[in-house]
């Protein structure tokens, strides 16, 4: 059954309920992941997005922050959600499809400004939870499992404008590529879109703050498509529809698509 998936860290469902919308009018996923939701559950726009087409949802919210969806138009089963780094946050949630395979939707701590965990909390929890990412997977090995999200690292030199440049800034430092690459591995999960894509830069988000995003161009690739080993070879057509990054009241990310023949 091939199926196709997207991954969009959305920052508020509510307020961009239109373009949420839009991408399911113009793209049609079989099934999409939402991050940064910042809604509690029942007054998300399930309604709306039933009426699209997408029937089943599987969400965790919290006013104002967090939150993470999954909308299909595929029948699809609630299995949980972990309370990594028990920060009690709204940030994992998984579902099954008929299929048999799971989809871990996680929107991982940002982390704060400054990338040192004595002076930061917020960078602190991040390195903690996904090390604690790490230690579920090395627990659990996924089988039939897809992996996505805004996992707000930027782990290759390519995966951002400039590697130099951005070596102290929070999403790219060496310790959180480290980590974020001791959880892939613990889980033997293959980076789906730089399967596909596996040669130069490519990015998923572009701040708010320049005033010309497009033209600038100072990129970073923090949202991600990850399959387990055994399903990892059906996956194709990878691609991120940056152009959603210029839509009307946009978020500052883009959705990232991929295809699995299952």
């Amino acid at each position: 059954m091939p199926f196709s998936l997207a991954t969009w860290n959305i920052n508020s469902v509510r307020l961009r309920a239109p373009i949420v919308l839009r991408l399911l009018a113009e793209t049609a996923p079989d099934v999409l992941c939402l991050q940064e939701c910042k809604s509690p559950v029942e007054k998300m726009p399930l309604d709306a997005f039933a009426a699209a087409g997408y029937r089943y949802a599987v969400a965790r919210g919290q006013k104002g922050y967090n939150g993470v969806a999954i909308l299909s138009k595929l029948p699809i089963e609630d299995v949980g959600e972990r309370d990594f780094a028990q920060l009690g946050h709204a940030r994992h949630v998984a579902a099954r499809l008929e299929n048999g395979v799971t989809v871990h939707n996680f929107y991982v701590p940002a982390g704060g400004d400054v990338p040192d965990r004595e002076v930061n909390l917020k960078f602190g929890q991040k390195l903690d939870y996904l090390t604690e990412m790490r230690d579920w997977f090395h627990a659990e090995k996924p089988e039939k499992s897809i992996l996505v999200g805004d996992l707000n690292i930027a782990p290759r030199e390519d995966d951002v404008w400039n590697h130099k440049a951005l070596l102290k800034i929070v999403s790219h430092t060496p310790v959180e590529v480290e980590h974020l690459g001791a959880a892939q591995d613990a889980g033997n999960w293959v980076d789906v879109t730089r399967k596909d894509i596996p040669e130069g830069q490519l990015y998923s988000w572009w701040s708010y703050r320049a005033k010309d995003w497009d033209a600038a161009d100072k990129g970073r690739r923090l949202d991600h498509v990850w399959a387990s080993p055994d399903i990892a070879n059906a996956a194709h057509s990878s691609r991120i529809l940056r152009a959603a990054r210029g839509w009307e009241q946009p978020s500052d990310h883009a959705p990232v698509f991929a295809t699995f023949d299952l």
